[in-house]
């Protein structure tokens, strides 16, 4: 039997609208990042300097969106350190700018902390091509999601995090559920309140950005908190590693002639040493300056000052305290 639309049902089909795709427009104008800053707001009317002025006012708003999700930026942090420090990963997953920067974020984390390539892993809906090039569509499938991290068969000691300034991209959301199935730890990243993907995972982090200065380009403010957090993680999680003593990176990669003087002056900073001492002692730990400045700390050789590092778990601060507390023994045995 054929009949006649009628009503909302011809005007949707008038234009081509399935109901779906009005439900997911009501979804979207409803997101704080969709929604207009200001309507009486005329960019194309102001100068450079008043929106530089404008622009780094909403910058301290992101900021504090941030600050007010520390705690629970915090205790996502806390799991997956506890989880990649008995050899887990971190893997991000994203679509778009939110794609981007978690690969932006876990391709600097090998040359800054000396670790492998697959400790810290960025995913991004539609594959490397999108890194350069816009590819919208590719977030629209969850399966596309579930099946990009099933390459990386994540388990258990893994932490999985969720990127999507709106917290309902499908490929995220197909990502987290596999994520979820195979016990791995799952954070959502999000720009917006009472996100979809904040339900489905063990940490959910809403920052709160509200409207973006040009409506609807979450490549700003969004943006900016995203990869704000993510500093987060990859620091704080490799600190937790032992990828730093003081403030230095002591597990850099010295791959290049800038990284050489880095490694060099880490050294020196660490240890108090001379250029010429902690050059030495480069060369005799091949360039490995959490080893270079072991031996310096400690007084013991390469292979004794190896031996001690890795029964510490790299943990370069308990080798040199105790050394130090050794030493201190001996003396008052003495």
């Amino acid at each position: 039997m054929t009949g006649h639309a009628t009503g909302g049902q011809e005007r949707r089909t008038s234009i081509g609208l399935t109901d779906e795709q009005t439900a997911l427009d009501a979804e979207l104008e409803g997101l704080a990042t969709e929604r207009v800053l200001d309507d009486e707001l005329m960019l194309d009317a102001l100068s450079a300097s008043e929106l530089v002025a404008m622009m780094n006012d909403r910058d301290a708003r992101i900021a504090e969106s941030v600050r007010e999700a520390a705690p629970v930026i915090s205790a996502a942090i806390e799991a997956t350190s506890t989880r990649m420090r008995a050899g887990g990963r971190l893997i991000y997953v994203g679509a778009g700018t939110s794609g981007r920067l978690g690969v932006l974020d876990a391709s600097e984390v090998p040359p800054t902390f000396g670790t492998s390539g697959d400790v810290v892993i960025g995913l991004i809906a539609g594959g490397p091509n999108a890194l350069v090039s816009s590819i919208e569509a590719a977030e629209d499938s969850e399966e596309s999601g579930a099946a990009d991290l099933a390459q990386f068969a994540p388990g258990p000691l893994d932490t999985v995090v969720g990127i999507a300034s709106s917290g309902r991209t499908p490929y995220v959301v197909g990502a987290l559920r596999h994520a979820t199935a195979h016990g791995a730890l799952t954070v959502g990243l999000v720009c917006n309140t009472e996100a979809p993907i904040s339900s489905m995972v063990d940490f959910g982090i809403e920052l709160d950005v509200g409207p973006e200065i040009v409506t609807g380009s979450t490549r700003l403010g969004a943006g900016t908190a995203t990869k704000m957090v993510l500093n987060m993680f990859s620091t704080i999680t490799m600190i937790g590693l032992g990828k730093t003593y003081k403030t230095l990176m002591v597990d850099v990669k010295a791959s290049n002639a800038k990284l050489v003087h880095r490694a060099v002056r880490i050294v020196m900073l660490a240890t108090g040493a001379d250029n010429a001492v902690a050059r030495t002692a480069l060369e005799v730990a091949d360039w490995n300056a959490k080893l270079a400045i072991a031996t310096i700390a400690t007084g013991l050789g390469v292979d004794a000052a190896r031996r001690e590092l890795e029964a510490s778990g790299g943990m370069l601060r308990k080798v040199i305290t105790d050394a130090t507390a050794s030493a201190l023994s001996g003396k008052e045995r003495r």
